[in-house]
């Protein structure tokens, strides 16, 4: 596709008929960009549109989302996945999208942001190294459109670092940031709070400036999230001061904001402050020692001079946040021992904030969803109260037994259930946080009331539901409780859920519930399906039609995957539909009734099932094997693919499977090679363990080397014996365990023919030693071993009377440690080696 002016005026059209409101224009024109995506040059040419300043913004606009969403559909690639972006468009796009974005206007730079963090997550720094200093070289522009995008885009790209687990990869991506960004932006910092001085009787430019130092804070706590960097450490003299001082500074030109609800500038950067200030004081508490105290007397000072209006609550969240960190440490003590400060504390911070407003009632009854999700789950703008969802310590002088069966008991027992919501929503809400340390009877008392009011509306409905989902699920309501109130439980839960046919007014804590109940009454619950699957069914049509709520999807394809025969119809047009969004759950349930089968192939449960267990078979030779090699062959979902394959070598048995094997070993072997991770090389260790377990040590071995000659040899000295000590997770730990013991004392071609015996049965011993066996539903990892250690001794015995002339000599060579350890089994379980 070539940039010319016939070819973006087309481009332009087709991007407009996308705003159209009716489907019969929307849709095909988005079809027709999906269809040409493909094409090199498009991307260039959809940028070039959206640089062109004659275009109407809209369709600027309308091209930048869609820039952003085809970067996020094709620029990563799936291991031997089709690359749908050329090589030199993805150079092209490297080389224009940063200076593009930080001249577009705001809207467009957003876009433009959040394409740059895609392509960043997986090109930089490896693949993207000039990135930081392309940036970089913008903040000597002065101009703070230009510098702001730069911050909005580094905020976007490193924002990642507060919630990525440690690795060496991800220390060696923030080094290269450290190393190139960490001074520019010290410097920027410094320069900007100058400005502030500068144009301090200019409010439009203050506005500008102190937005600026919004997200350099933002950019500040990502940068120090994962752990303090020496840059950084060093200019604490720097950071800490101006920080302190930005957190006490006023400026009553922007300090006027009328907005009771939407925070201004001032508040989002005091906000940012005491982010900051509450990392430090968590994870770098000797360092923040010396300022401590005066950030304690600013946060206080902020929090005693906030209002109630809604704009305040992010910053009083985190200012409460920063006071409990300092607080709970046992180094600043000294700041609340004085009782006067403590009662300070509590009258003129903790109980003014706990105040119920005219918002927060306002949300109650207008925004039922929004209040739970806020006061619950937490959200991006966090309530004052954000409580956990349980707690399970509380202060001796906390009766909490005695509050809630005298204040919490009497409220819900007082009817109409509709009477005062708020009330019965806060007796409720206190059951649901101090549950696990509330006493069994007071809860056993409590249920059927709980139960009444799911009939109640909104909050109060959610809240039961909530409250019973977690009583079942945690086991403090047993089944033989749970039982005689099913009926009337049930019932209530899907009249709360309605007839809805908007999937937006669906209620995923109700659906939960329904789960939870299903899943405990166990065969009790067969005489509900009957009634419960036609209206799981009826709301499954109406949710395919607008899959708008993934968590209620997700409990609502759980609790149906407890009855899952009578709905191969509907799965039947999912599957040929291609619907997207259900697929997973599709092939979810069909592994269930994998479960369900027998091993070897025998047919289902109690025999029945016939036609099911046919379109098993079916889909298994035609889809599954299919979908296996897709998810083995990426590295966000292999683990998913090991298990798949794993329930089907069990349940269908090598009668089934054996055609299948070689192929699936091959697949394995090539994404060893071409795509080795950490967490793969874990998953193929666990998986061959399996294999070994349930097939055979020496099939294995044939198995493997029959792709290549010498495979096993090769994967046991450069994988097995290196890698083995690292499998995580107790259930592949044990799949692992019992393997390697199999490959050690029951492999003829292991024993003789390797010459890594020995080193193999030091990483088997270590690993055993560290083993914790678990007792799970998968029967196919348990294999019937209780004791790994004993499994080993024994092993070992019947393997020396059978090779009573090698196997002494391998196990006196041993080191002293292991041959100490391993003496130590075989005494313990009275093994004695000839």
């Amino acid at each position: 596709m070539e940039v010319t002016d016939e070819n973006l005026a087309t481009l332009a059209n087709y991007l407009q008929q996308t705003l159209n409101p009716d489907p019969n224009i929307r849709r095909p024109a988005e079809k027709f960009l999906e269809g040409v995506e493909v094409n090199q040059n498009y991307a260039i040419l959809l940028l070039h549109l959206i640089d062109k300043d004659t275009v109407d913004l809209t369709i600027r606009i309308a091209g930048a989302v869609a820039f952003k969403n085809y970067i996020k559909r094709n620029w990563p690639v799936e291991e031997d996945g089709a690359d749908n972006i050329h090589a030199n468009d993805r150079a092209a796009i490297k080389g224009l999208i940063v200076s593009l974005m930080l001249k577009s206007p705001e809207a467009i730079q957003r876009q433009f942001s959040d394409a740059v963090s895609i392509i960043g997550k997986y090109d930089f720094p490896q693949k993207w190294p000039g990135l930081i200093s392309e940036m970089v070289e913008k903040f000597a522009t002065g101009d703070f459109h230009i510098i702001n995008g730069v911050l909005r885009t580094a905020h976007s790209l490193f924002k990642k670092y507060r919630f990525e687990f440690k690795s060496q990869p991800l220390w060696e991506e923030i080094k290269h940031v450290l190393e190139n960004f960490a001074k520019p932006l010290t410097d920027l910092f410094v320069a900007t709070i100058e400005l502030t001085s500068t144009h301090s009787n200019n409010p439009q430019a203050l506005r500008v400036i102190y937005g600026s130092l919004v997200l350099i804070c933002k950019v500040f706590y990502s940068l120090n999230y994962q752990d303090l960097p020496e840059f950084f450490e060093d200019n604490m003299p720097i950071w800490m001061p101006n920080l302190l001082n930005l957190l006490q500074v006023k400026v009553p030109s922007l300090e006027a904001d009328t907005d009771d609800d939407k925070p201004g500038v001032m508040e989002q950067l005091r906000t940012e402050v005491c982010e900051c200030a509450a990392l430090y004081a968590l994870k770098y508490e000797e360092e923040f020692h010396p300022h401590a105290p005066g950030f304690v007397t600013a946060v206080w000072t902020v929090l005693l001079a906030t209002g109630p209006h809604a704009k305040y609550d992010a910053l009083v969240s985190n200012a409460l946040t920063f006071l409990a960190k300092v607080a709970e440490k046992k180094r600043y003590q000294n700041l609340f021992e004085d009782p006067n400060t403590l009662s300070s504390i509590c009258e003129k911070v903790v109980i003014p904030n706990m105040e119920f407003r005219e918002s927060d009632m306002e949300l109650f009854e207008d925004n039922p969803e929004e209040y739970v999700r806020r006061d619950m789950e937490g959200s991006d703008v966090d309530t004052r109260g954000t409580q956990a969802a349980g707690v399970t310590k509380a202060s001796p002088l906390v009766d909490l037994a005695s509050f809630a069966a005298g204040h919490v008991l009497p409220e819900l027992q007082r009817a109409p259930v509709t009477e005062l919501p708020v009330l019965k929503a806060d007796a409720i809400k206190y059951i649901l946080t101090f549950r696990s340390l509330l006493p069994k009877e007071f809860l056993v008392t409590s249920f059927p009331l709980l139960i009444e009011h799911i009939s109640g509306r909104g909050v109060v409905c959610t809240y039961a539901a909530c409250t019973v989902e977690k009583l079942v699920a945690g086991g403090m309501l047993p089944r033989a409780h749970l039982e005689p109130h099913a009926p009337k439980l049930l019932t209530a839960l899907f009249a709360a859920l309605g007839d809805n046919t908007d999937p937006a007014d669906h209620n995923e804590y109700v659906m939960k519930a329904i789960l939870r109940t299903l899943s405990a009454l166990q065969e009790s619950a067969l005489p509900f399906v009957g009634d419960a699957l036609p209206k799981l069914a009826r709301m499954l049509a109406v949710v395919a039609k607008n899959p708008c709520k993934p968590h209620f999807n997700h409990y609502l394809f759980e609790t149906l995957s407890l009855s899952v025969s009578a709905l191969f119809p509907i799965f039947q047009e999912i599957l040929q539909n291609d619907v997207q969004e259900f697929m997973p759950y599709v092939f979810q349930m069909l592994s269930l009734l994998l479960e369900l089968r027998g091993a070897g192939g025998d047919g289902g449960a109690g025999g029945g099932g016939g036609e099911a267990y046919g379109a098993v078979n079916f889909v298994l030779q035609n889809a599954m094997l299919g979908v296996f090699q897709k998810l083995i062959a990426s590295k966000t979902n292999d683990h998913e693919g090991f298990y798949l394959v794993q329930t089907m070598l069990y349940k269908f048995g090598s009668s089934v499977m054996d055609q299948y094997c070689k192929q699936i070993i091959t697949l394995l072997f090539q994404r060893l090679s071409s795509s080795k991770t950490t967490k793969f090389v874990r998953g193929l260790i666990a998986f061959l363990g399996f294999y070994a377990a349930h097939f055979g040590a020496d099939t294995l071995v044939q198995l493997v080397d029959s792709v290549q000659a010498n495979m096993f040899a090769m994967y046991t000295e450069r994988v097995l014996v290196p890698e083995l000590q690292r499998v995580s997770g107790a259930l592949e730990r044990k799949a692992a365990a019992v393997g390697c013991v199999k490959l050690l004392t029951e492999s003829q071609h292991f024993l003789l023919e390797i010459p890594l015996w020995t080193d193999f049965q030091v990483s088997t011993t270590n690993k055993i030693n560290n083993l914790i066996y678990v007792t799970k539903r998968y029967n196919f990892l348990n294999s019937g071993i209780d004791d790994p250690k004993r499994y080993l001794a024994e092993s070992l015995g019947n393997m020396c009377r059978q090779w009573p002339d090698v196997v002494p000599a391998r196990l006196a060579a041993l080191d002293p440690p292991h041959r100490h350890a391993l003496q130590l089994y075989l005494n313990t379980y009275g093994v004695h080696i000839c």
